[in-house]
């Protein structure tokens, strides 16, 4: 049994040091890779509190890859790289322990200190007490509608927050009608190749987003790679294939972190008029931006209604929401209302209606101004540490916005090389394979790696970055 004692003493909420305790536990071994953790009941009996800190912490482990779900059998910890003994965990127990000598010709990697995960979120962040409020008070408010399922397309009164706000926010047109809240990116690029039959072929950024590519794949399209330059997607090499069918991330391409300027923006619009072609704009942090006023989204450029808009709520609240939002051009609108219901559905009703008093109250504005303060210092303060550090060593790019940024590496060696060196002195970072088709970066060109910071501490990303400096013999 895991026997895990919280400080006596703490400011933070009791999901967040939960949160930490068992993270903690986990990268340092304590917690070994696949062992099974206490039920949400039985943590509730021994340490004596209400089972929604618990569950709350349990989901933020899950979203963060710390911990996977069994059917029917219960939580389990993920750490692949460190193995260790259990022991009793506390508070101080908890923290980065040494690597226990492995006998035997297996290698062990020192426990994860640093985390430089692209993807992460501060989950101190997260506004927890505000959102089980909205989540009772709209319980309480639609007791009445409790027994129905609800619109597939979503509901309307959060269809009508969401199509307000990306019209202030991000430029975006659009009406109640044409917004779809869907239950997350994979099922809403589902929806769309249902929308979308008779279109074969997709064009798709390279370096892209592989979760959207491997959803076309799913779906029988042929995925045409097109490259990525300093402007976003190649317009050139887009006019030299036959697609009618584009996605990009123009705001904060993922994963370099180029913005397509406007004059590259009205350039895809007339593409995808004169070829009868459709966009697909992923905006997934466009509320993330630290230098200069952001562009106007492509949708808010489209005259010919020719650019289909996705976001995201999961970049500014929690990817354990798995809620998003798609905005149709009005003849996919058509198509949509066409479809047979039982193919598409809607996230859970509560969930859309404490989303929809979140935006009503003000908590979401409020929300993205808090965040987007901490990450803006979290930014500045990598970039400053990476010039301070790694100097001349390192080119930094995609740095204008979004949740991480891009490093290119000046030295002769592969990223997996990099990768491995930083691992063993306990950093972990990332090169994105994936993201290309090939799921190799270009040959011939100084590796990059990708690095977020939303989900560390000044002090934490500090100590890794001097960390990597003596893993890569930077001095």
């Amino acid at each position: 049994m895991i026997d895990l004692i919280l400080p006596e003493q703490s400011e933070q909420p009791l999901y967040q040091q939960l949160y930490f305790l068992i993270r903690d536990s986990i990268r340092s071994g304590v917690i070994a890779n696949g062992q099974r953790l206490p039920s949400v009941r039985s943590l509730q009996n021994q340490l004596n509190i209400s089972k929604t800190p618990i569950e709350t912490a349990y989901q933020m482990l899950t979203a963060e890859g710390y911990v996977i779900s069994k059917p029917r059998s219960g939580l389990y910890a993920v750490n692949p790289y460190q193995r260790e003994v259990a022991r009793p965990i506390s508070g101080e127990a908890a923290k980065p322990a040494a690597a226990a000598p492995v006998l035997g010709t297996e290698y062990s990697l020192p426990p994860v200190q640093v985390d430089f995960n692209p993807t992460a979120l501060d989950p101190g962040a997260f506004p927890v007490r505000i959102w089980n409020k909205m989540l009772k008070e709209s319980l309480d408010q639609h007791l009445q509608e409790i027994g129905h399922y609800g619109d597939p397309q979503g509901e309307y009164g959060l269809r009508m927050v969401v199509s307000d706000y990306l019209r202030n926010s991000r430029g975006v047109q659009s009406t109640p009608e044409q917004v779809v809240i869907g239950a997350g990116t994979a099922y809403s690029m589902g929806i769309l190749s249902k929308l979308l039959k008779g279109i074969q072929a997709v064009a798709f950024e390279e370096p892209g987003y592989s979760l959207v590519r491997d959803q076309f794949h799913l779906n029988g399209f042929q995925v045409i790679p097109i490259p990525v330059g300093d402007s976003g997607i190649s317009i050139t090499a887009l006019n030299r294939r036959q697609v009618q069918l584009v996605y990009v991330t123009p705001s904060h391409q993922f994963p370099t972190g180029s913005i397509m300027p406007y004059p590259e923006r009205e350039r895809l619009l007339r593409w995808a008029e004169d070829n009868h072609a459709y966009i697909i704009e992923d905006d997934y942090d466009g509320e993330f931006r630290y230098h200069g006023k952001p562009i106007p989204s492509l949708q808010g450029l489209d005259r010919s209604g020719r650019v289909i808009y996705a976001g995201t709520f999961s970049k500014v609240l929690t990817p354990t929401l798995r809620m998003n939002y798609l905005v149709l051009p009005p003849d996919l609108m058509n198509r949509l209302k066409k479809m047979p219901h039982t193919l598409f559905f809607a996230p859970s009703r509560v969930e859309q209606w404490a989303m929809e008093s979140f935006f009503k109250e003000g908590h979401w504005y409020r929300h993205i101004r808090r965040t987007r303060s901490l990450y803006r210092k979290r930014h500045r303060h990598l970039i400053d540490i990476l010039h301070t550090y790694l100097g001349n060593h390192v080119e930094i790019s995609g740095q204008y916005s979004g949740l991480h940024i891009q490093l290119t590496i000046k030295k002769h060696v592969t990223s997996e090389e990099l990768i491995r060196l930083a691992a063993e002195q306990g950093v972990r970072v990332y090169d994105l394979r994936k993201m290309w088709i090939g799921q190799t970066q270009d040959a011939g060109q100084y590796p990059r790696l990708y690095m977020g910071f939303a989900g560390l501490r000044e002090e934490e990303m500090e100590y890794g970055i001097q960390l990597l400096r003596n893993a890569w013999s930077l001095d």
